[in-house]
């Protein structure tokens, strides 16, 4: 006979599905990947924003350093759900393709203590809505801009850098916390400008 972990199959979640897990699960473990990076370098084109304007979501590269570490969620999928789990998440990472890898969970409370393989969704560099390697401004001006069926694109990175601050508070990801500095300087320039133009429209003093 099978164990349960043989049966039930494990998924990795490194974006929205840290805060978001929209299919039922049995267990939630917080850990890590090794030999990646997350990065915005993915295209949007309906949930954080439109053809026209897409917004920009996460995806890992193979990073050139075998230890750097990618934190978030393993959820634990019961066998009788695998299928239709598998057909939603399929559906939900259009574009993204499954890999298996080598998770390491960190939360001992939870009676996993070794490291067990599970699979991740990665938006590689050959679909059609990888964004390419972008500068953190540029990528903050779209997030600052667009939206989709989800919602504003800056929801998706604030929920996401709230999420990896209680989820790692000891872990910095550079590139997170940089892009969530330079969107939110735009929206206080943009707050500024437009109050500024208020008083100036209504007579008033800017001091």
């Amino acid at each position: 006979m099978k164990s349960k972990q043989e049966k039930n199959m494990w998924v990795f979640g490194y974006g929205s599905l840290i805060w978001k897990a929209d299919f039922p699960y049995e267990r939630k473990v917080i850990g890590y990947i090794k030999g990646y990076v997350r990065r915005f370098y993915q295209k949007s084109t309906d949930h954080r924003g439109i053809p026209s304007r897409p917004g920009r979501v996460v995806t890992l590269l193979v990073s050139n350093n075998e230890e750097d570490e990618v934190w978030g969620c393993a959820y634990e999928i019961a066998s009788e759900n695998i299928e239709s789990v598998t057909r939603h998440l399929d559906y939900r990472e259009t574009n993204y393709e499954k890999k298996d890898v080598l998770f390491h969970p960190v939360n001992h409370s939870q009676l996993v203590e070794k490291p067990f393989h599970l699979f991740i969704y990665i938006g590689h560099k050959c679909n059609p809505n990888f964004a390419g390697y972008e500068d953190i401004d540029t990528i903050a001006g779209h997030i600052a801009e667009c939206a989709g069926n989800s919602g504003h694109n800056t929801e998706y990175l604030y929920n996401l850098a709230a999420a990896m601050r209680t989820i790692a508070p000891k872990v910095y990801d550079h590139h997170l916390y940089e892009l969530e500095v330079a969107v939110k300087q735009i929206e206080f320039l943009k707050r500024k400008k437009a109050l500024e133009f208020d008083q100036h429209s209504h007579n008033i003093p800017v001091k």
